[in-house]
């Protein structure tokens, strides 16, 4: 019982740090140290020093020499890495799901109308996250889900990091093609679920780049988060194969 105990405490700790780094309640570059986040968690070195080490895995802390760790900074490289595998992922995800039959989609009409004067940045980025883990959730492939859900996390704190001012016209356009998606699929349309997802995306990736421009302006030119003064972006290709793999029926893959 003792080990089950331990394995469960490992775990808590990991998804709540990880959860700490992934919506910037511990910042990019920020340092953590064992001792430090132990006293804070209640816990020993062990399950903390575990976690660190799972974190570094996962290229989100880096190793500090003789100092501890660091929360791993956003670079260039890192954006555009997100970006094209986000164009991959999305709209494949969302013509999964509007070829699944039935009344499974009707699940995500509680997403439509969400946007209004009074919703702010938290909720919108939870919500918007939430969506975009539904579309995934409702395609019916269990890997494809746990690849979109890993990134969709990883974009909220990409969005997190480079949100300052919050926009309510830009949210209420998503929220607006959050909608067109739901039609599509709905529809059981999976050629126009892709393609509304894949401009969505589109849009959304523009409008990150262009805050951390912004955000950066005039610090001293370094490729991490915190001091980039350009973020270029290489839109790949739209990637049809991967879609409709992703989409084939059971059976016709040889």
């Amino acid at each position: 019982m003792r080990g089950a105990n331990r394995v469960l405490l490992r775990d808590s700790i990991y998804h709540t740090i990880r959860h700490a780094i992934l919506t910037g309640e511990y910042q990019p570059g920020q340092e953590l140290r064992g001792q430090i986040l132990a006293k804070e968690y209640h816990v020993s070195p062990s399950p903390i020093r575990d976690t660190l080490l799972r974190l570094e895995q996962e290229n989100l802390v880096t190793v500090l020499p003789r100092q501890g760790y660091r929360v791993k900074p956003i670079s260039v490289r890192d954006v555009q890495d997100l970006f094209a595998f986000h164009l991959l992922i999305e709209p494949a995800c969302a013509a999964a799901a509007a070829r699944v039959d039935g009344m499974n989609a009707e699940v995500l009409q509680r997403f439509r109308a969400f946007v209004n004067d009074d919703t702010g940045e938290i909720r919108f980025l939870e919500h918007n996250m939430l969506f975009h883990r539904a579309v995934a959730d409702l395609s019916g492939n269990a890997r494809l889900a746990a690849v979109a859900f890993d990134l969709a996390e990883q974009f909220q704190r990409l969005t997190r990091v480079s949100l300052h001012v919050f926009n309510h016209e830009q949210a209420r356009n998503e929220a607006t093609e959050h909608d067109a998606i739901i039609d599509a699929i709905q529809a059981h349309d999976p050629e126009s679920a892709s393609r509304l997802s894949y401009e969505h995306a589109i849009g959304a990736h523009a409008c990150v780049a262009a805050a951390l421009r912004a955000h950066h302006a005039g610090h001293d030119g370094s490729s991490e988060c915190g001091t980039a003064t350009e973020v270029r972006v290489a839109m790949p290709a739209r990637s049809r194969p991967i879609c409709e793999i992703a989409c084939l029926p059971s059976g016709t893959m040889s």
